[in-house]
């Protein structure tokens, strides 16, 4: 059996999401990266935007 309050939820999503209750999907296509975690470029990328990031907060405080 059905809740009592689906009908009054399928209306409120379809209504505020039209794009998703049409299975319209989006214009623009997310490309798929396959980016190598294990790779040292990788790593040291990795560890210098952790640095950045770290030097930011700092300033921030």
């Amino acid at each position: 059996m059905c809740h009592p309050c689906s009908d009054q939820m399928f209306v409120f999503f379809t209504s505020a999401f039209p794009e998703k209750a049409s299975g319209a999907k989006p214009q623009e296509q997310e490309e798929e990266i396959d980016i190598d975690l294990e790779a040292p470029e990788t790593e040291k990328a990795a560890l210098a935007i952790q640095n950045q990031f770290r030097r930011f907060q700092k300033k921030k405080k």
